[in-house]
């Protein structure tokens, strides 16, 4: 691959995982495949599910849930795709959501696992 000084190399495939808190081990899993196989990956970060100072408080819980739907598009916007992680076929209400954003940008859309109907 050319090094060359001042000259723009293109960046690997950023892929966006969107899925369930729930599954978490399985965003994790998934976040490790993509990254052996070459892309940058986005992902959540947070796992409201779970204790965490940050949102122990509820009022706090919530406005840090709505920040982190709104950071969650923004990493939807800079990707290139979207890889659904939907153990068992499940996908939720905020997923199914950020699947409709992802559609309206004209975004390829991967799963993990079929879908259920």
């Amino acid at each position: 691959m050319d090094q060359t000084p001042g000259v723009h190399q293109p960046h690997p495939p950023i892929v966006v995982l969107c899925g369930s808190t729930r599954h978490w081990d399985a965003l994790a899993e998934a976040n490790l495949y993509e990254t052996a196989a070459g892309r940058i990956v986005l992902a959540p970060a947070c796992d409201l599910k779970r204790s965490h100072p940050l949102w122990n408080d509820p009022a706090k819980a919530d406005r840090l849930k709505q920040m982190l739907d709104d950071l969650h598009r923004k990493k939807i916007d800079l990707a290139d795709e979207v890889l659904i992680v939907n153990p068992g076929g499940y996908i939720g209400d905020s997923t199914r959501s950020e699947i409709a954003y992802a559609c309206s940008l004209g975004k390829p859309i991967r799963y993990t696992h079929p879908v259920q109907q």
